[in-house]
């Protein structure tokens, strides 16, 4: 499985039996779960502390803070990096499609305008329904292509919020 953190630290972590391997070299490795999204993690004698802040299963992409420093992470298994080989990994068979309202509610704030670029997680707009905020997020990278409401309006469920390509 191939490991990467914070978008900059690869790393091939192998499971062997009971073994564990990281960069084809064995390591001593015992993870408890102390309570649910919270471990303890014994690496080569050392204990670390990890908190999941963000998980992510379908895109195996992660949040965690580890002895109090936060990292990214995301893996790939075998399965995974054949599919990218072959152009049909995850990230390329998601098709952008428009933002739209997931409930009735007032749009408070707008925070993108057309013609911006726009990355997976990115706030586009802010949403007031049942008496709290919801800041609607990009799930792809895309381009803005039109805006169809205005800061102030009422919207229905389901109404196109903002066109994206």
């Amino acid at each position: 499985m191939k490991v990467r953190v914070n978008d900059k630290y690869d790393f091939d972590l192998e499971k062997k039996g009971k073994n564990i391997f990281l960069k084809n070299k064995e390591v001593d490795f015992d993870l408890k779960e102390i309570r649910p999204g919270t471990f303890n993690l014994l690496l080569n004698n050392k204990s670390f502390n990890i908190e999941t802040i963000e998980s992510d299963a379908k895109s195996k992409h992660y949040k965690l803070l580890l002895n109090n420093k936060i990292f990214t992470v995301s893996l790939k298994d075998k399965l995974d990096e054949l599919l990218q080989q072959l152009g049909m990994d995850a990230a390329a068979s998601i098709k952008v499609n428009d933002l739209k309202a997931p409930m009735p509610g007032l749009v408070l704030d707008i925070l993108v305008q057309e013609g911006d670029k726009i990355t997976k997680g990115d706030t586009l707009i802010v949403l007031e329904a049942m008496k709290m905020e919801n800041g609607l997020k990009a799930i792809a990278d895309a381009t803005v292509k039109k805006i169809s409401v205005k800061k102030g309006n009422t919207v229905e469920k389901n109404q196109v919020l903002i066109q994206l390509e």
